[in-house]
């Protein structure tokens, strides 16, 4: 009798070692794992003219504050924003105003194009940024799309309703990773 419980004990002891190794290994994996494959945005993209390497899109050097500035000057470029009436121009706070009764006016016309334009210029000064309404380039640019579309959803440029879209997918996610983890630990607890 005495042999068997040394080896019981063992038994379970290497039972709840791989529980545990098993566990970390996919916690880390969850947590860390869906790095792979991502672009370095981080890293400055150069492009050479005359020899010289020149930083390109996203790639920012300079006090911050003067960063945002240029940025938010790409609002105001008489060269790019010159043909779309003000009123329906995307503006600092990533609204854009246009009425459902103007929507084939301003997808056809030079307003969808400036205003494409004008995200492209903010995004050469700065990649990451972030309007007043906390919208990113991309939401804009889906708002835009989903507006231009013959969906349902065209004519339709409230761009708070992409931004939610991206948050609730966000934490869909987080609440797929945390009942994935809740079947594995209550098989851990009963392997025990």
């Amino acid at each position: 009798m005495s042999s068997t419980c040394p080896q019981a004990s063992v038994m379970a002891f290497s039972v709840t070692t791989k529980c545990w190794v098993l566990l970390v290994a996919l916690v880390y994996v969850s947590f860390f794992g869906f790095k792979f494959g991502n672009a370095h945005e981080d890293l400055p993209e150069t492009g050479s003219v005359d020899g010289h390497d020149i930083p390109q899109t996203g790639a920012v050097n300079g006090d911050p504050a003067q960063i945002v500035a240029k940025a938010l000057l790409c609002f105001n470029d008489k060269f790019i924003y010159s043909s779309c009436e003000e009123s329906y121009r995307l503006n600092e706070r990533g609204n854009i105003n246009v009425p459902p009764e103007y929507t084939d006016q301003y997808c056809n016309g030079p307003c969808l194009e400036e205003t494409h334009l004008v995200l492209t210029c903010i995004g050469n000064i700065l990649s990451n940024f972030f309007f007043y309404n906390k919208a990113t380039i991309q939401d804009v640019r889906e708002t835009l799309q989903a507006g231009c579309s013959y969906t349902s959803e065209r004519g339709d440029f409230n761009v708070a309703e992409h931004i939610e879209a991206d948050e609730n997918s966000a934490n869909k996610a987080g609440k797929s990773i945390l009942f994935g983890f809740m079947p594995m630990i209550i098989g851990c607890g009963l392997l025990i």
